[in-house]
């Protein structure tokens, strides 16, 4: 397992929370924050300035670009290059596109059967809805940005500026 230091130009230190498994092979660039209770897989590349929030489970031989953010609870698939940012929740298949949400691990972490339906709900009218994203963007923040999990994702897109957001395979 390495772990690459902090750069000059960038934050000056990389941040490794408590409670991870990096697993043989595993490497963190330079300037990198991960979050508590990560789950990283034998020979996971992840590139400088990534960033991985907590409770992310990341499979063998994935790889995170540089600059990409990974969502709270968000589960990447063995292989997968993962090159945009993955929302809090989402499950990253093996090609690197979104492939709905971390169900399983959502379940294991304890979130009420009602929550899963809604955000899958959110997840649907998001990334499968009618109209342009921003529009769905703006009904899902109307609809239910109270709920705190909903809450994450939306907050979580708004952050974004370094890259795309990971999409789902369409067609």
């Amino acid at each position: 397992v390495t772990f690459h230091t902090g750069t000059g130009t960038g934050r000056h230190e990389t941040i490794v929370g408590d409670k991870g498994f990096f697993m043989a092979g595993s490497h963190v660039g330079h300037d990198g924050i991960i979050g508590n209770g990560v789950i990283v897989g034998n020979n996971v590349a992840l590139g400088g300035f990534a960033e991985v929030a907590d409770f992310v489970n990341m499979g063998g031989t994935s790889a995170v670009h540089q600059f990409t953010r990974i969502g709270k609870y968000a589960f990447i698939g063995g292989g997968a290059p993962v090159v945009g940012d993955v929302i809090p929740f989402g499950m990253v298949d093996n090609h690197g596109h979104l492939h709905g949400l971390n169900l399983v691990g959502l379940k294991r972490r304890g979130f009420s059967r009602e929550t899963i339906n809604i955000l899958r709900g959110v997840y649907r009218e998001l990334f499968h809805g009618d109209g342009i994203f921003d529009e769905r963007f703006a009904n899902v923040t109307a609809t239910y940005g109270a709920i705190p999990e909903v809450r994450m994702i939306i907050d979580f897109i708004q952050a974004g500026q370094k890259r795309a957001l990971c999409l789902p395979r369409h067609g």
